[in-house]
């Protein structure tokens, strides 16, 4: 299978501070694939760089064999890469079905099929079509954002931890959304600090700590690591009394 997004010795900065210290990894296309680790390991810089939302301090970002380096962000989001920030972000004032056209404000193509593909996946957001984003749920909130994103038709999109702040069963709904998007055929970046549920989704896992990768493995090799799981997983393993 190849590889539709490369990143290479990426190294983000700011004000002379290193966020990303030269990482390098793959996500192979029709697969989930996730960075995990804790606040300020550089995992969302990671993100906003592929996207063009900050400019690396050197390294390469090639999606589907082409380089993205100096594309402004609205040019990433044509070539089809999209990502579902952090903190959802809706619109609050615009109704859900508004959003889901800001979605595609970059599309001159019929609307109408995707339109009814985002609400097959999220009929709750059908039910609500004409309700101001701003009075959601959380969860419905999280669900437009995602379902905003796809209406780019992307063929990789980038989630920013899309569980934050979210009821447990909320993140259960959340992640399954993202097993059946992935299954449809959609290649996935995730980045999460829900580690458990990241490894979990993720064909391939990714450590990251204080802006350098140290550990990956597929996603269920990472979950039975012992030092994976007593640094995100709270799994670790209790000492026996002599």
């Amino acid at each position: 299978m190849s590889n539709i997004l490369e990143v290479k010795d990426l190294k983000v900065a700011y004000g002379g501070i290193e966020a990303v210290k030269g990482i390098s990894f793959e996500v192979p296309e029709g697969e989930v694939v996730t960075l995990i680790g804790a606040n300020g390991a550089g995992k969302s810089s990671t993100l906003r760089s592929i996207v063009g939302l900050e400019k690396p301090v050197s390294g390469s970002i090639l999606f589907q064999g082409m380089d993205l380096k100096g594309m402004g962000t609205e040019t990433i989001v044509t070539k089809g890469i999209t990502l579902v920030p952090e903190g959802r972000r809706v619109f609050a004032n615009l109704t859900v079905l508004e959003n889901l056209r800001m979605g595609a404000y970059m599309r001159k193509d019929s609307l109408e099929e995707d339109m009814n593909w985002v609400y097959d996946l999220f009929p709750r957001l059908k039910e609500r079509s004409w309700q101001p984003a701003g009075t959601l749920s959380g969860g419905e909130q999280q669900m437009l954002a995602i379902a905003r994103a796809l209406m780019s038709k992307p063929k990789l999109i980038m989630m920013d931890e899309p569980s934050l702040g979210l009821a447990p069963i909320i993140v259960q709904g959340v992640f399954d959304i993202i097993r059946e998007i992935n299954k449809q055929g959609m290649t996935i970046l995730l980045v999460e600090q829900n580690a458990n549920m990241a490894l979990r989704a993720a064909n391939t896992g990714y450590v990251m700590e204080t802006g350098r990768i140290t550990l990956n493995g597929t996603g269920k090799k990472l979950a039975e690591d012992e030092s994976v799981k007593a640094a995100y997983l709270g799994k670790a393993r209790a000492k026996k009394k002599s």
